[in-house]
């Protein structure tokens, strides 16, 4: 992204700089959905892969007997005491101490620590900085108490985190895939078993990460009137959810649900195409893959009315410029990034191409990344290099 030393370095100099050397160092990537978008709350299908960009989490046991302490560089420092105060679930910390409370719920006493944290994820980019920062800061409170769980638990208290203690109804994707990433490969999810099938990129292509610089806030009624469209939808077709109808069956809605009616129509014709596109990723076939990642930002913008002005252009811009193979809007929606399949050897031209014709439009200068798939979380085990 920049010139600066790497989350890693910063996070353990911070930590040193306050408190001397961290007994723990975790880092958890962010992430980008290739296709399969708004499926994960139905139960259904996706397709993310892990990103290049990590948030890291510097982690040593507390030196007091009254409260834990958070310092990040970005936004301060927070605390919390022993007897667990109400969160705030708007203050930026919440994430943080969302873990330590329902690890301590599940039976994990994570006593008092203390911790320094710094990310390489644009924040507000659809691109999963909260569920890194969950999953890295369970990560080190679980090497500090001894526990070790699997991925899928890992993931799901993450998830808690974002829909009990910080008010977001979001499905299971982004920590699951922060969490459980395999590198060099983007993975077909089963929200509903949690199942994770690798996939390789078509040989010859890169994922581009287009950041409209446009941001909103994830945690507002737009997304919770979704998320309860489908509910309704699924209510009226008696299935558990929307992962479970068929498309035929929406013709029987009436006219007064045809707000649910199109939600439904995007979620169900959205799972067959991360079904098609993780068969398009086996088979190595570039084109069909983009083809429905261009049928997925259609679905987006006309039934789930989830894009907007800016990741439309940046999508129209991105098919006009060189080496496109495919692009959609990608995360939550309404602001934030677009992803594009790109022929390799013509990626630095669509960069270029993209970055020109969007400030040409919009006024704004986008950022464009190239991205390989990388792992998910882990924990950094070399904390000499890090504090030497």
């Amino acid at each position: 992204m920049t010139n600066r030393a790497p989350a890693a370095e910063r996070a353990v100099a911070l930590h040193r700089e306050r408190w001397g050397a961290p007994a723990a160092i975790s880092r958890a990537p962010g992430r980008v959905n290739l296709i399969g978008e708004h499926t994960d709350y139905n139960d259904g299908f996706v397709l993310p892969m892990a990103i290049e960009f990590d948030t890291v989490v510097a982690m040593s046991p507390g030196d007091n007997d009254t409260e834990c302490v958070v310092l990040s560089e970005a936004f301060g420092e927070a605390t919390f005491g022993r007897r667990m105060p109400k969160i705030d679930s708007s203050h930026w910390a919440a994430y943080a101490f969302g873990v330590h409370h329902l690890l301590v719920e599940c039976g994990i006493a994570p006593g008092l620590w203390r911790c320094a944290i710094a990310t390489d994820i644009p924040i507000g980019a659809s691109l999963s900085s909260s569920a890194a920062l969950d999953v890295a800061v369970t990560k080190a409170l679980l090497h500090l108490t001894g526990d070790d769980w699997h991925t899928e638990a890992i993931a799901q208290l993450c998830q808690r985190v974002e829909n009990e203690v910080v008010g977001m109804p979001c499905g299971i994707m982004d920590p699951l895939i922060s969490a459980g990433a395999v590198a060099g490969h983007a993975s077909l999810v089963d929200c509903r078993s949690l199942d994770m099938l690798p996939r390789r990129l078509p040989d010859g292509t890169v994922i581009a990460i287009l950041d409209t610089m446009t941001r909103r806030e994830l945690v507002d009624s737009a997304y919770a009137d979704r998320r309860a469209a489908c509910e309704r939808a699924a209510r009226w077709l008696s299935v558990a959810a929307l992962r479970d109808a068929e498309l035929h069956e929406l013709e029987r809605m009436p006219a007064e649900l045809a707000v649910e009616r199109r939600r439904a129509r995007h979620v169900i014709t959205e799972n067959e195409r991360t079904l098609a596109a993780a068969d398009a990723m086996e088979a190595g076939d570039a084109d069909a893959l983009g083809a429905l990642m261009n049928a997925s930002h259609l679905s987006l913008r006309d039934d789930y009315e989830v894009s907007g002005p800016a990741l439309d252009a940046m999508v129209q811009i991105a098919h006009a410029s060189p080496g496109c193979i495919g692009a959609r809007m990608t995360g939550g929606g309404f602001a934030g990034c677009a992803v594009a399949l790109v022929a390799a050897d013509a990626a630095d031209d669509f960069a270029g191409d993209v970055q020109e014709g969007y400030r040409a439009v919009t006024g704004l200068d986008a950022s464009v990344w190239l991205s390989r798939p990388a792992a998910g979380a882990s924990l950094i085990d070399s904390i000499e290099r890090h504090t030497a």
